[in-house]
């Protein structure tokens, strides 16, 4: 008989309505700005009134509870406004991003059961199989009340990876995204923080962004879009624009430290807290060095997937020179209950990463056995749940702390030995002049795998010499774990989110 999972319960939790939450900002911080677009600001005042005009219009187009409302456009506070109008008005949320295929966004739309699309910019070029609307053609003022919340209303539809080669829908009720932004006002530095908006808004962690702001009485600042991959430039637009918090994937955060090392001072910086999320944070070199210059702000490790939107958090502590290199993934929050199912039952802590309570999504859209998989019955654990969500995560619990150790679904295995690709790039980052690196497991046509590694090195160093670099890897890691090749490139592809491509490293790795 296997042992049964370990359980680790956030606490008891009972978040307001993030619309309620919103609300009361609205109303005590009118006149101060929300959000800041280029040249435009929007008062907290001026933002409720055209929320709830969109609201108005949208019930006026037919629009009521449970229905689904998609929309697309550049990041901006017109879309944020549709976003919270959407949800006033007790519609789903589904942002699309206009730059996706024509064939996939279709898929989206049709999959998802949207009966409206609003658009921000120009009229999309794609075929819209629903009626449209631009957001400039409803009501800018209005008055009306939001819908009442229910916990199991949804709030938002995302769409993430699926292995059909379709996206899969993921909706997320209100008792999780209320929880993360409840959670999220309480956590922060302070509660009127200024906060970027950096994350496309088809990213669940654009939610902690816009929603962990505007429910908390800050200013959210969209970053221009042509920034988002300038590190050098996004360094001086956080400091000419006084942003305290920001939310960024780790390679993002990598770039950011490279590009910080190059200035004399960072004095110019207002940074008070920096959220990694989207993949496993590294704490390299470069970003142990960005922090020890930035004493004063702080740096979290945020966990989450799209199913569950975020679900632990831990803060680094001590001098950053201290800080592991590959940092644990934290505590529950509040109303979430973590489950370990355990591999073996010699080591009960070390297993599959389960998610119930507040988190736990209703599941996939229209795909039942996907959800008989993935959304699963378990025996009533501690806390009463009996629904839980498999992550596919291979974590460890220690002293109430969880570590992220690997995905079970891409477990490497060479010459018999299993090995971590996480660990090779850590090792290959403390290299002096290697500034990002990705290690990919590639088949050799005759049954077996290799590893090859993609780095970037540091402005004007010569590129990666494989022999050296080997030579150093065999200093700490055993045989397995060596790459076959060592590629350098000028920059790692990134997906729209920020996060590295490892799909389209592999890819490259595999044609040369």
């Amino acid at each position: 008989m296997s042992p049964a999972p370990l359980s680790l319960w956030g606490g008891e939790s009972q978040p307001p309505c993030l619309l309620a939450a919103f609300h009361e900002q609205a109303v005590a911080r009118g006149p101060q700005t929300a959000v800041v677009d280029g040249a435009r600001g929007v008062t907290y005042s001026e933002l409720l009134s055209w929320v709830q005009g969109i609201a108005e219009g949208l019930t006026a187009a037919g629009i009521g509870p449970g229905d689904r409302v998609a929309v697309t456009g550049r990041r901006s506070a017109a879309v944020v406004a549709a976003m919270l109008g959407t949800m006033w008005a007790g519609a789903t949320y589904l942002p699309l991003d206009a730059e996706y295929p024509a064939a996939r966004l279709a898929h989206m739309l049709k999959d998802s059961g949207a009966g409206l699309l609003l658009y921000a910019d120009e009229e999309p070029e794609f075929e819209v199989p629903v009626p449209s609307l631009p957001i400039s053609g409803l009501p800018t003022k209005g008055t009306v009340d939001p819908v009442a919340c229910r916990s199991e209303l949804w709030t938002y539809i995302i769409y993430t990876s699926g292995s059909t080669g379709l996206p899969k829908g993921v909706a997320v009720p209100h008792s999780c995204l209320d929880t993360m932004v409840d959670w999220q006002r309480n956590h922060s530095v302070w509660p009127h923080v200024r906060t970027a908006q950096f994350a496309p808004l088809n990213f669940d962690v654009s939610f902690q962004e816009v929603l962990g702001t505007l429910c908390g009485g800050g200013t959210l600042v969209v970053v221009p879009e042509e920034l988002r991959q300038d590190p050098f430039e996004l360094l001086e637009w956080l400091g000419e624009n006084r942003i305290e918090r920001l939310f960024l994937p780790y390679v993002a955060l990598q770039m950011l430290a490279v590009a910080a090392a190059e200035e004399e001072s960072l004095d110019h910086l207002a940074l008070a807290e920096v959220n990694a999320a989207g993949e496993q944070l590294v704490c390299t070199p470069d970003i142990r060095e960005l922090f020890a210059r930035l004493p004063r702000c702080r740096l979290n490790n945020h966990y989450g997937q799209s199913e569950s939107a975020m679900v632990t958090a831990h803060t680094l502590t001590g001098p950053s020179s201290s800080w592991p290199a590959l940092p644990p993934i934290g505590a529950p929050l509040p109303g979430c209950e973590l489950l370990i199912d355990p591999l073996d039952a010699a080591e009960p802590n070390v297993g599959e990463l389960l998610v119930a309570g507040a988190p736990l999504s209703p599941g996939y859209l229209n795909q039942p056995e996907l959800n008989a998989k993935r959304f699963v019955t378990v025996d009533p654990t501690p806390r009463g749940h009996t629904a839980a969500f498999r992550t596919g995560d291979l974590v460890r619990l220690e002293d109430g702390v969880v570590t992220f150790l690997a995905r079970r679904d891409k477990d490497v295995k060479i010459r018999g030995y299993r090995v971590n690709l996480l660990e090779i790039e850590v090792r290959l980052l403390e290299l002096p002049t290697v500034s990002a690196a990705v290690c990919v497991a590639l088949d050799d046509g005759q049954g077996s795998r290799s590893l090859h590694c993609a780095v970037t090195v540091d402005s004007g160093a010569e590129p990666l010499d494989g022999a050296r670099a080997a030579a150093e890897l065999r200093r700490n890691l055993p045989d397995p774990y060596i790459p076959r090749s060592f590629t350098t490139v000028a920059a790692l592809p990134r997906t729209h989110s920020g996060k590295v491509d490892r799909d389209a490293v592999a890819r490259t790795l595999a044609g040369r």
